[in-house]
């Protein structure tokens, strides 16, 4: 399996420009060209080049590769690029995969210490009342049992 992507061109083309395509890239010789539409115009013929690049070592490289092959034909252009989910790099056949049941590799494990409990905040100082400019204090800063209670 290779990386696979789809340009859309910006014409249609011909045999022997489809034939400059595959020869411009190892990536693009078993590319599949088709008919198809702009997509953002449905009346305008394009074609659509798909390719599964099994030479390139990545995704990027593997794009890039179509990119310059468009290069090569004159006046061609790429309106559009559509790259489905994949592996993003290449995939090691030598590293056995991850079989159910098993526990994977670990390169290094830590010791956690347990957590020690945080220590208490003090607790919110209560606002000092407010002082009339008599030096009294203000009635809404009052005991409420003071302020409803009648000299005596």
């Amino acid at each position: 399996m290779g990386y696979k992507y789809t340009l859309v061109l910006s014409r249609e083309i011909t045999d022997d420009e489809s034939a400059i395509l595959r020869e411009a890239s190892p990536g693009c010789a078993e590319a599949v060209f088709g008919a198809d539409t702009l997509p953002t115009n449905a009346e305008i013929p394009v074609t659509k080049m798909d390719v599964d690049d099994t030479v390139s070592p990545t995704l990027a490289e593997a794009i890039q590769a179509g990119l310059d092959a468009v290069k090569k034909v004159p006046e061609l252009g790429i309106p559009g690029l559509t790259v489905p989910a994949q592996p993003a790099g290449p995939v090691d056949a030598d590293k056995p995969s991850v079989v159910a049941g098993e526990k994977p590799e670990v390169l290094a494990e830590e010791k956690l210490e347990p957590a020690k409990p945080a220590a208490k905040k003090p607790a919110a100082r209560k606002p000092r009342a407010k002082k009339a400019p008599s030096g009294e204090v203000a009635a809404e800063a009052k005991d409420p049992v003071e302020a409803g209670a009648a000299p005596a």
